[in-house]
C-alpha cells in the first residue's frame, strides 16, 4: 500500500510552511521548535517530501522550502529514519526529478545529493544507473534534471565514484557524460562538461583513458554560443594546463589564441576563468617559450582588464569620499588568523578580473623580467596621465603589478615616476589614492635606497597624511604600505620617530573597527624596524596611554586581543626596561589567558558534548608575548615568572596536540632561560624529554624552536648538561645530515650541537665524524654573534678530545674557519693551535699537498690569519 498523507496533518505541515516565510523573529523561533516536536514523528518527512514532489496546487517557492527542510532532516537524523520512509523518499526523488519546474528539479537534486553524501552511494546501488539512464529520456526537464543532481553527486564525492567501493562507475559515466557534448541544449552541454571537470585535478582513470576525446571534445565547444559552455570549457583548459600539460603541448598555440580571445569575453564570468588560464600558464616551466610570440597581445588584454568595471565601483562605493564616521558592519571584517599561518588566501568573493589580471601580470613578470617592459611601457605612458580616474586608477596598479617582477627595467623611470605616484596620493578620488598606496609600498625597497631627502622623506610625509584620509579605504592602504615602508627602512625612520607617534596615535582615536587592526601592524612592525630607539620617554609616553586602554577595554574573549598582544609584543621587546612600568597587568593577563585555554581544552576533551573546543590562537599569542616580555625586560621578569604558575602551565602546553602551541612554548622556554633561569632549573628534568620527542623535522617551526632551547638551556646548565646528552644529541645528528633541511633549522641545530660540545665535550666528541663536514657547510655562511662564538668553541674542544674524528673533512673546519671576520682573542688562540697542530702532525710535505686543494681564497685568509 503506498503512502497517503492524512489532510489534517498536510494543512498542519502547509501552515508551517508559510509560517517560516515571515520575516517576524518570533514567528521563526516558533517554526524552529514545531521543527523539532514533528521530527519526532517518523512519517512528518513523507508530508515534506509529498508537499515538494506531488501537491501542484502550492505554489513553487512553498514546494522547494518543504525540500529544503527535508534536505536539513537528511542532514541531521537520516540515520535514525525508518527504511519504508527513506524509500519512500528515494522513490519519489526519482519519480520527480524531471518536474516541469527549474526550481522544483534543483531542490530535488539537491535533496539526492545531500542522502547520496550521508554513505548512501554505497547502500542505494540503484541510484547512479537510474539517473544515467533518465539522461536518455526524450524529455528535456527529466534529462536536465537528472543532468543536475549528477553534477551535485560529482562536486560532492568525486573521490568516492573514482574508488573501488563502488565498481568504478566512472568508467560508463564518463564516456556517457561525453556524448553530451554535442546536445542541441546548451544547459545541457554545460552540465555534462561541469560533470567531467570534477576530476581533471584528481587524474581519474577513467578520465585519463579518454583524454584525447575529451580535449577534442572540447575543441569543438570553442565557439559556443552559451556563456555558461564557454566558461566550463575555460575550466577545463586551466585545470587539463596543471595536470595534463602533455596532451595541450601539441596545440598550444591555438589553446592560446582561443584563450585571448575569451579573455575579453562579454560575460565577466567567461572572461574570468579565462583569465586563470594565464595564471596557470606562468607556474609550468614551457611558459616563456610558449608566450614569448603572444606578449604583445597578452599584455593589452591584462592591462584593459584591470579597469574597475561598473560593478566594481558601486559595490566599493567609489563615489562616496569620506566615510570614516560610518561604523563597520560585521561582515566587512575578515577573519584574521595568527601571524603563524604563512597563507592568507584572498576572500573567494573579492576574485574578480580586475585582481585576476593584475595577479598575471605580476607573475609574468617574474616570469618574462624585463622582456615584458616594451610592451608596457608604451601603454604606461597614456593610463598613468589620463584625464580619466579609472584609466588613471588602472595604470598605477599595472605599475605595483610589474613592481617585483621588473624592477631592474624600472629603476631608470623611478626618479620621475615616484614623484608623480606622491602626487596620487592627494587625488581627489579615494581610489586612486587607495592604489597608489599600494603601488608606492611595492617600490619601497628603491625609495629607501635612495638618499632620505630625495623619496623617503616626502613619501612618508604623504603617507602619514593618508593614514589620517577621511576615507577608510585608503586607511587601511596607507596603514599597510606604511608598514612596508618601516620594514624597508629600519633605523633610517629614527629622525622621525616623533612625527610618526603623533599621526599613528591620532589615528587611535579616529579609526573604526577593522582598520583598529590594521594600525596594531603597523605599530608592531614600527617597533621590530627601530628597536631600541623606540625606548624614550617622550616616545613611550605617546604610545602606551592609547594601547594600554585598548587592552583595558577589550575582554578575554575578544579575537581582537590577537592583533593587539602582537602588536605589543613587538612593542615590549623594543622598549626592553622601557616597558616596566606596563609589564605587571600586561604578564597577568597573558598568564591567565593561557590557563583559561588550557582549562577549556581540558573540558572539552573530557566532555566534548558539553563543552566548545577552544580557540587556542589566544593561548599562542599569549605565550609570544610572554616570550616578547622576556626578550625586552631581561632580568626585570624575575619576580613575575617568581609570583605566577608559568612553568606549570608551559609544562602543559609544550605539550599540546597542536603544533603552533608546541611551537610559541619553546620560544617562551628559551627566552625564559636566557631571561631567568634559576626559575627554570627546577624544571629541566621533566622537559628535556619533551624537547627531545620534537626534535622531528617533519615539524620545522616546532623542532626550530625546541633546538634553540636546549642550545640555550645547556650553556645555563654547563657540566649538568650531562645526563640529557642522550635524549637529544641522535636526533640532532640525524637533522644536521637530513637532505633539504631548511637553513635555520640547519643553523640552529649546528649551534646546539656545538654548545653541547662546549659544556659535556667528552659525551659529543665521539660522534664527531658523523656531523663534522655539514656542521662546518652550514655554519660557514652566518655572521659573527655569540651563538656562533659558543658553537665554535665547542668544536675546538671537541677536537682536542677526538682529533681523529676531523681528520676526513679537516678542509671544510678550514673553510669554516676562514669565516670568521674577527674572533675573539682566546678563540682566535684555539683555532690557531689546532690548524698548526695539524699540520705539525702530518708534516711540511703533506700539509703543502694538502693546502694546494685549497681554493685561492682560503688560502690567502688562512696564511693571512693564522700564518699557515
Amino acid at each position: 500500500m503506498e503512502w497517503q498523507p492524512d489532510e489534517q496533518g498536510l494543512q498542519q505541515v502547509l501552515q508551517l510552511l508559510k509560517d517560516s516565510q515571515s520575516p517576524d523573529t518570533a514567528t521563526q523561533r516558533a517554526v524552529q521548535e514545531k521543527l523539532e516536536q514533528l521530527n519526532h514523528f517518523p512519517d512528518f518527512n513523507n508530508y515534506l517530501i509529498f508537499v515538494l514532489t506531488s501537491l501542484k496546487s502550492e505554489d513553487e517557492p512553498t514546494r522547494s522550502l518543504s525540500g529544503l527542510i527535508l534536505k536539513n532532516n537528511v542532514k541531521a537524523h537520516y540515520q535514525s529514519f525508518p527504511p519504508n520512509v527513506a524509500d519512500f523518499i528515494k522513490r519519489e526523488c526519482l519519480h520527480n526529478i524531471g518536474d516541469p519546474s527549474p526550481l522544483i528539479r534543483a531542490t530535488i537534486g539537491i535533496l539526492i545529493t545531500t542522502i547520496a553524501s550521508k554513505g548512501e552511494l554505497q547502500t542505494w546501488p540503484q541510484l547512479l544507473p537510474q539517473l544515467c539512464n533518465l539522461l536518455n529520456s526524450e524529455d528535456y526537464n527529466t534529462c536536465e534534471g537528472s543532468f543536475g543532481a549528477l553534477q551535485k553527486i560529482c562536486e560532492d564525492s568525486s573521490e568516492l565514484l573514482d574508488s573501488d567501493a563502488l565498481n568504478r562507475p566512472l568508467n560508463i559515466m564518463i564516456p556517457k557524460f561525453l556524448q553530451f557534448f554535442k546536445h542541441c541544449s546548451p544547459k545541457i552541454r554545460s552540465h555534462a562538461i561541469a560533470c567531467v571537470n570534477q576530476f581533471i585535478i584528481g587524474r581519474a582513470q577513467a578520465l585519463m583513458d579518454s583524454i584525447d576525446t575529451f580535449i577534442e571534445s572540447l575543441f569543438a565547444l570553442a565557439g559556443d554560443e552559451d556563456s555558461e559552455v564557454r566558461k566550463n570549457v575555460c575550466r577545463a583548459l586551466v585545470m587539463l594546463l596543471e595536470v595534463r600539460i602533455d596532451r595541450l603541448i601539441p596545440h598550444m598555440h591555438s589553446i592560446i589564441q582561443y584563450m585571448l580571445q575569451r579573455t575579453q569575453d562579454p560575460d565577466e564570468n567567461v572572461a574570468l576563468e579565462a583569465c586563470e588560464f594565464w595564471l596557470t600558464l606562468a607556474e609550468q616551466p614551457i611558459c616563456k617559450e610558449a608566450l614569448s610570440g603572444h606578449l604583445v597581445q597578452l599584455i593589452p588584454i591584462l592591462v584593459n582588464g584591470m579597469k574597475y568595471s561598473e560593478i566594481d565601483i558601486i559595490l566599493l562605493k567609489g563615489d562616496v569620499e569620506e566615510d570614516e564616521a560610518i561604523p563597520d558592519s560585521e561582515q566587512d571584517i575578515k577573519p584574521r588568523f595568527h601571524k603563524s599561518r604563512t597563507v592568507t588566501l584572498q576572500a573567494l568573493s573579492d576574485w574578480n578580473l580586475r585582481k585576476c589580471s593584475a595577479a598575471a601580470l605580476d607573475v609574468l613578470a617574474n616570469v618574462f623580467r624585463d622582456e615584458l617592459l616594451p610592451h608596457l611601457l608604451p601603454l604606461l605612458k597614456g593610463l598613468l596621465f589620463h584625464p580619466d580616474w579609472v584609466i588613471k586608477e588602472s595604470g598605477i596598479l599595472v605599475l605595483g603589478a610589474i613592481a617585483e617582477g621588473c624592477m631592474q627595467g624600472m629603476v631608470p623611470y623611478l626618479p620621475e615616476l615616484i614623484p608623480h605616484l606622491i602626487q596620487c596620493l592627494c587625488d581627489k578620488k579615494a581610489l586612486v589614492r587607495s592604489i597608489a598606496c599600494w603601488t608606492l609600498s611595492r617600490y619601497a625597497h628603491w625609495v629607501v635606497s635612495q638618499p632620505p631627502d630625495a623619496h623617503l622623506k616626502p613619501l612618508m610625509t604623504e603617507l602619514l597624511k593618508r593614514i589620517l584620509d577621511g576615507n577608510k579605504r585608503v586607511q587601511e592602504a596607507a596603514c599597510s604600505a606604511f608598514a612596508t615602508l618601516e620594514e624597508e627602512a629600519c633605523t633610517e625612520l629614527v629622525p622621525y620617530l616623533s612625527f610618526i607617534l603623533d599621526t599613528l596615535v591620532f589615528a587611535f582615536g579616529k579609526y573604526q573597527h577593522k582598520n583598529l587592526l590594521i594600525l596594531y601592524d603597523a605599530i608592531g612592525t614600527l617597533a621590530d624596524s627601530v628597536g631600541h630607539h623606540l625606548n624614550q620617554l617622550e616616545y613611550i609616553e605617546k604610545l602606551m596611554p592609547p594601547l594600554i586602554a585598548k587592552w583595558n577595554e577589550l575582554k578575554d574573549e575578544d579575537k581582537d586581543l590577537f592583533p593587539l598582544l602582537e602588536c605589543l609584543s613587538s612593542v615590549a621587546t623594543a622598549l626592553q626596561n622601557g616597558f616596566l612600568p606596563y609589564c605587571e597587568p600586561v604578564y597577568q593577563r597573558c598568564v591567565t589567558l593561557v590557563q583559561k585555554t588550557l582549562a577549556q581544552a581540558m573540558m572539552y576533551s573530557q566532555q566534548p558534548d558539553q563543552y566548545e573546543a577552544p580557540d587556542k590562537d589566544f593561548m599562542i599569542v599569549a605565550l609570544d608575548l610572554l616570550s616578547g616580555l622576556a626578550e625586552g625586560l631581561g632580568g626585570h621578569v624575575d619576580s613575575l615568572v617568581a609570583r605566577s604558575n608559568i612553568m606549570t602551565l608551559l609544562f602543559q602546553c609544550m605539550q599540546d596536540t597542536m603544533p603552533e602551541v608546541r611551537q610559541s612554548s619553546f620560544a617562551l622556554l628559551g627566552d625564559l632561560t636566557k631571561a631567568c633561569f634559576p626559575h627554570v632549573k627546577p624544571c629541566i628534568a621533566e622537559f628535556m624529554p619533551i624537547l627531545g620527542t620534537n626534535l622531528n623535522p617533519e615539524f620545522i617551526s616546532v623542532c626550530n624552536n625546541a633546538t634553540w632551547a636546549i642550545g640555550e638551556i645547556c650553556m645555563q646548565m654547563g657540566v649538568e648538561m650531562q645526563p640529557y646528552i642522550a635524549m637529544v644529541l641522535n636526533q640532532l645528528v640525524e637533522i644536521i645530515n637530513r637532505p633539504n633541511t631548511p637553513k635555520t633549522l640547519l643553523e640552529n641545530t649546528a649551534i646546539t650541537i656545538g654548545r653541547l660540545g662546549y659544556v659535556c665535550p667528552q659525551e659529543v666528541a665521539s660522534m664527531l665524524p658523523q656531523f663534522i663536514r655539514p656542521w662546518c657547510t652550514s655554519l660557514r655562511n652566518i655572521r659573527d654573534n655569540e651563538e656562533k662564538d659558543s658553537a665554535f668553541r665547542g668544536i675546538c674542544m671537541m677536537i682536542g678530545v677526538n682529533p681523529g674524528g676531523v681528520v676526513q673533512d679537516f678542509i671544510f673546519f678550514c673553510d669554516a674557519v676562514a669565516s670568521w671576520v674577527n674572533p675573539k682573542d682566546d678563540l682566535r688562540d684555539m683555532f690557531y693551535k689546532i690548524l698548526h697542530g695539524f699540520k705539525e702532525q702530518v708534516g711540511e710535505e703533506n700539509w703543502q699537498q694538502f693546502s694546494e686543494q685549497f681554493p685561492p681564497l682560503l688560502k690567502e685568509r688562512l696564511a693571512a690569519c693564522y700564518g699557515v
